[in-house]
């Protein structure tokens, strides 16, 4: 029997947000679908944009290439509403369920967006899925709800407003999964308390505006972010009077001097860093990359000021990337030449620590010594899309699964979204 290698999704609008669920549905981890299930967002320029949780509509496309050719392995299990367009749209970190939440609901999941305010949805199936369901029929929706439990917007500390500017993504954190940092166009971080619904501290992080955020895995205090001032910083909650400044992009040649205006930044203007991810096997390594570059940078929090590894094979922008959830992590990288290309680093980010993290602040005390950048132009793997790749998402460790018409191998997944379209691909 073939094993299906390519899944494939059609939206009813262009995708923008994505994650793949972090975790089997409560209740279903014996049902093979239950790990395939994705958030998706839409991206139109109004107010009609809509977040959906979409899943396979039977197991055996799993096995079987050309078990639904007519029709999408997908289907729509429940959308929602969404105004402005998500920005970013995440699943509850795993973790989340053994969470002590004070109002969840029984075997229900979370999902967050960003946008004009941070969103907490709550998601929940009262739905048995039999073996079989009508092939290019969607399961009904009738047992799938997908409510608003909070919109959090508070009041800006830089802009005049009643509500806080717009936000561009957010980190949730895996090990107190009731906090979420994040990202605003007005230069701020917010930690909030999805559980209560409060906001613990907001930070003028950058000169400009913040673009993407992320903690540091294992930790509840400190975070990293990037900007429009070409930045990345760290913060710690427990000492929020300073940041440390880990990478600054280099001020181009020819660069015109700052302006005289008091209110604009002393530095003059440089790229912009778009996204940073932590390696999850090993957290002194980052992945970030510049606005409308075509390089990734690698850098290792024990030699701040440069990064130690660039990657060089995209001929377009790079849109996204994210690093994958098994021991030795892949890199996953998508940019406007419509590739999607995975990394592996592990030979090159396993090497002993020459200088471990201050234990009081888990930031390196001094850098590693003779760190030379090194050029890697050949990715393991590469895939071409039909257009340019807006978005990527990983799954997690996906188990083997035993069907009556055949066998999966265990393993990962990482989904692509191109316009209306998302592939999902084996790994």
């Amino acid at each position: 029997m073939t094993q299906t290698t390519v899944l494939q999704y059609e939206a009813p609008w262009p995708v923008f947000a994505m994650d793949w669920c972090k975790t089997p549905a409560p209740g279903q981890q014996l049902r093979p679908r239950s790990s395939f299930r994705l958030g998706v967002g839409s991206l139109t320029e109004d107010f009609r944009n809509h977040i959906a949780v979409v899943g396979l509509q039977d197991e055996r496309v799993l096995v079987e290439d050309d078990y639904a050719d007519n029709y999408s392995d997908f289907v729509t299990l429940v959308e929602a509403h969404h105004g402005y367009p998500a920005t970013s749209l995440q699943w509850q970190p795993a973790g989340a369920n053994s969470f002590a939440w004070s109002q969840k609901i029984g075997v229900s999941e979370l999902l967050a967006s960003t946008g004009d305010a941070l969103r907490v949805w709550e998601y929940s199936t009262d739905h048995s899925p039999s073996i079989s369901s009508y092939v290019g029929r969607p399961s009904p929706n009738s047992g799938h709800r997908l409510s608003l439990r909070a919109a959090l917007s508070g009041q800006s500390k830089v802009q005049n407003h009643s509500t806080g500017a717009p936000l561009t993504n957010f980190s949730w954190n895996e090990k107190a999964p009731n906090l979420v940092v994040t990202s605003s166009i007005d230069t701020t971080c917010t930690v909030w308390n999805i559980d209560t619904s409060t906001a613990i501290t907001q930070l003028i992080a950058h000169d400009r505006e913040v673009y993407d955020v992320a903690w540091l895995p294992g930790s509840t205090d400190i975070f990293v972010s990037v900007g429009a001032d070409g930045s990345l910083r760290a913060f710690d909650l427990r000492s929020l009077e300073h940041s440390t400044i880990l990478y600054e992009t280099p001020t181009p040649k020819n660069a015109p001097p700052p302006p005289s205006s008091p209110s604009s930044s002393a530095r003059p203007l440089t790229s912009p860093l778009l996204r940073i991810a932590f390696n999850p096997a090993d957290s002194n390594y980052m992945a970030t990359f510049h606005q409308d570059g075509a390089d990734i940078q690698i850098l290792d929090m024990r030699s701040p000021g440069q990064p130690v590894m660039e990657l060089r094979a995209h001929r377009a922008a790079v849109n996204a990337l994210s690093w994958g959830m098994s021991d030795t992590p892949l890199l996953a990288t998508a940019a406007d030449d419509s590739q999607l290309l995975l990394w592996d680093l592990s030979a090159l980010t396993s090497l002993p620590a020459a200088s471990p993290r201050h234990s009081a602040t888990g930031l390196s005390t001094s850098p590693r010594p003779d760190v030379k950048k090194r050029v890697l132009t050949d990715p393991v793997m590469a895939y071409t899309g039909p257009a340019e790749i807006v978005n990527l998402a990983w799954s997690p460790q996906i188990a083997g699964m035993t069907m009556n018409t055949g066998h999966s191998t265990p393993g990962e997944w990482i989904a692509v979204a191109m316009g209306k379209t998302i592939k999902a691909l084996k790994v």
